[in-house]
């Protein structure tokens, strides 16, 4: 299915943000996510289902200063 990450078309094999997540290479790394303009919380991901043209955004934690 079709789906926008941070922006980007991708084509992904997943039913939900915690199976994108996976297959796009953020599994198991602390990530704020959200679909659509809403917020999902990590304990969330694995019930909540994608759709094709959904926008996923996903955040990562930056260092520095």
């Amino acid at each position: 299915m079709k789906i926008d990450v941070n922006g980007v078309p991708h084509d992904v094999d997943a039913s939900t943000v915690e199976e994108a997540l996976q297959i796009l290479g953020w599994g198991g790394q602390r990530v704020a996510t959200a679909l659509n303009g809403t917020f999902v919380p990590a304990a969330a991901r694995d019930k909540t289902a994608l759709s094709p043209g959904d926008r996923l955004e996903v955040l990562t934690a930056m260092q520095g200063g």
